[in-house]
C-alpha cells in the first residue's frame, strides 16, 4: 500500500479520535461546569471590588473623623480666644462670626459625608452577604457536577486512549515526511486528505484542472490548489 493510502487509513482513525476528544470538550456537564466556574470567578472579582471600596471608605472615614476632631478643636480655640480677648470693633466681630460659620459649615459637611459613607458601607455589607450566599450555592452545584463529570471524563478518556492507540498503529508504516505534511495541512484544513470526485476536490468542492486530476489518478503527490488538501482516489 502506498503512502497516500496509508495516510488515508490513518486519517480515518485520527478523525474518530478527534471526534471523541471534541465530544469530551462539548460535554453538557463540562459546559455547565465551565459556566459555574466562570460565575464563581466573577463573584470573587465582585467581592474583591467591594472589599476595595469598603477599604477606601474606611480610610476616608478615619480621615473625616480626624478632620472633625481638628475642626472642633479649632472652633473651641476660637471661642476661647473670643472669651479671653473679645473683638474691639465691628470688623473683628464680623471676622469672628465668619470663622465660626466656616468651621460649622465644615463640620456639617463632614457629618453629612460620614453619614453617607456609613450608609454606603451598610449597602456594601449587604452586597457582600448576597454575593457569599449566591457563591456558596454555585459552589455546591459545581462540586456536585464535578463528581459526575470526573466519572464521565474517566470513561471517555479510556475510549479516547483506545482510539489514539489505534491511530498510532496506523501511523507506524507512514514515513515521517508524509506524516509531517499531514500535520501541517491539518493546521488549516481538516481533514487533511480529500478524495477526488471526477475533477473536483472532495474537501472544498472546487474544480481542478485536468492535468491535476491526471496526476492524482496516476498516484502522484498532489495538493488541491484551493484548500491545500492532499488529493487521493480511494
Amino acid at each position: 500500500m502506498d503512502q497516500l493510502h496509508l495516510l488515508w487509513e490513518y486519517q480515518q482513525a485520527d478523525v474518530e479520535a478527534d471526534k471523541m476528544e471534541a465530544s469530551i470538550k462539548r460535554s453538557p456537564t463540562r459546559q455547565k461546569l465551565v459556566k459555574y466556574r466562570d460565575y464563581l470567578l466573577e463573584q470573587q472579582n465582585v467581592m474583591k471590588r467591594i472589599e476595595g471600596e469598603v477599604f477606601t471608605m474606611s480610610d476616608r472615614l478615619e480621615a473625616l473623623k480626624d478632620a472633625v476632631k481638628m475642626t472642633e478643636e479649632q472652633l473651641r480655640s476660637l471661642q476661647s480666644k473670643m472669651e479671653n480677648d473679645p473683638p474691639k470693633d465691628s470688623e473683628s466681630v464680623q471676622q469672628f462670626l465668619s470663622d465660626v460659620r466656616r468651621f460649622q459649615n465644615n463640620l456639617n459637611a463632614y457629618e453629612q459625608e460620614i453619614k453617607r459613607i456609613r450608609k454606603d458601607a451598610g449597602d456594601r455589607e449587604r452586597q457582600q452577604h448576597d454575593v457569599k450566599v449566591r457563591a456558596a450555592k454555585a459552589k455546591a452545584e459545581f462540586d456536585k457536577l464535578k463528581v459526575d463529570y470526573d466519572e464521565e471524563y474517566k470513561e471517555k478518556s479510556k475510549e479516547l486512549e483506545v482510539l489514539r492507540a489505534a491511530a498510532a498503529e496506523k501511523a507506524k508504516p507512514i514515513s515521517p515526511e508524509f506524516m509531517e505534511k499531514y500535520k501541517t495541512i491539518k493546521l488549516h484544513s481538516v481533514p487533511p486528505l480529500a478524495r477526488l470526485f471526477g475533477d473536483q476536490c472532495g474537501g472544498c468542492n472546487m474544480s481542478l484542472p485536468s492535468a491535476v486530476s491526471r496526476k492524482v489518478k496516476a498516484g502522484e503527490f498532489v495538493e488541491c490548489e484551493t484548500c491545500g488538501r492532499l488529493l487521493i482516489i480511494v
